[in-house]
């Protein structure tokens, strides 16, 4: 079991720290927060352990998680790899993409590794369907919020599409060519719904809507490639997969068999990819330890982040200026 750590006991810390508490991979030593009052009475009521100094915490454990704010991202976790420790940090992976070039370099300077924690990678739905995707020329994704104040201070790009960027990015292995993009502030001062049209050189392209002001919420992203379609609820953690295939199987209970304009018969089929169920936090927690303890490179490295992050500033540049970046 690794000693780890939690930075940062708000809304999602707390979520970690319970989760930390019971998995078999961890030994949780305890958190830092500075709320004062408040973390002492949530340290004893759940009896863990609250440290009151930073670097006592770290002299303590060989892990740590940030989940504190995102602005205090870089100076949380690089006091942590310059003290040797592993981190583990909550996107967006820091405030500034010149925050994230910093923590690259401490990392490889240090010899420690770090995970961001972009937990759609995790979900189940897109874990079942990521085999099936391939070379997608056309992704349209909507990630729409009711609203909630705790979300307001950073634009809904940060907030919300960065977890659509980071899939997308992951997934096109190609460089981008030009972002389109517009966005609206409704209740707050930075933009609270916005639309991408990101276009990559080798010619797919990804749609992305977010909104932080919707009735009902959705986070859905629909992938389609040659001879395929792939959607994905990352809401219900379902999935369905459409593909046209040249070899008819007359005894497939969801296919459609037809002839195509050269009189070749080819067959449409219909499948649910099997989802295994899982808590998503809890998998990319444990998928760290695992790095850690085989020594073997982590799912969503420090480079993953700072590209999510370079694109999304692009698109809040874009949403600014209405023009192609």
């Amino acid at each position: 079991m690794l000693p780890i750590g939690v930075a940062g006991a708000g809304h999602l810390g707390k979520i970690h720290l319970k989760l930390l508490s019971e998995s078999p991979a961890y030994d949780l030593v305890g958190f830092w927060d500075t709320a004062g009052m408040a973390a002492q009475q949530f340290a004893a009521a759940h009896h863990y352990e609250l440290f009151a100094d930073y670097n006592q915490l770290l002299q303590a454990v060989d892990v740590v998680d940030i989940v504190t704010p995102t602005l205090s991202h870089f100076e949380v976790a690089s006091r942590a790899i310059e003290m040797g420790k592993h981190v583990f940090i909550e996107k967006p992976v820091t405030h500034t993409v010149a925050e994230a070039e910093r923590l690259i370099a401490l990392l490889d300077k240090h010899g420690v590794k770090a995970q961001v924690g972009h937990v759609e990678r995790f979900n189940p739905a897109f874990l079942a369907s990521r085999p099936h995707i391939s070379d997608p020329l056309f992704i349209e994704a909507h990630r729409l919020a009711q609203f909630n104040p705790r979300g307001t201070d950073v634009p809904v790009v940060l907030d919300l599409m960065i977890h659509d960027l980071d899939i997308v990015l992951s997934l096109v292995q190609s460089e981008l060519k030009a972002i389109y993009a517009s966005g609206v502030p409704v209740v707050s001062d930075t933009p609270d719904i916005a639309n991408a049209r990101l276009e990559f050189e080798n010619g797919c392209v990804a749609n992305l809507t977010t909104s932080r002001i919707s009735v009902k919420p959705m986070r859905k992203m629909r992938f389609f490639q040659r001879d395929a379609y792939i959607s994905i609820d990352f809401l219900d953690r379902d999935a369905e997969l459409i593909q046209m295939k040249c070899a008819v199987d007359a005894h497939h209970p969801f296919g459609m068999t037809f002839e195509d304009a050269g009189g070749e018969k080819r067959q449409l089929c219909f499948e649910k990819p099997e989802i295994v169920p899982n808590n998503a936090i809890l998998q990319e927690l444990e998928s760290f330890a695992d790095s850690i303890c085989r020594d073997v490179p982590v799912r969503v490295g420090l480079r993953d982040g700072k590209r999510a992050l370079g694109v999304a500033y692009r698109i809040l540049d874009a949403c600014e200026s209405q023009i192609v970046i």
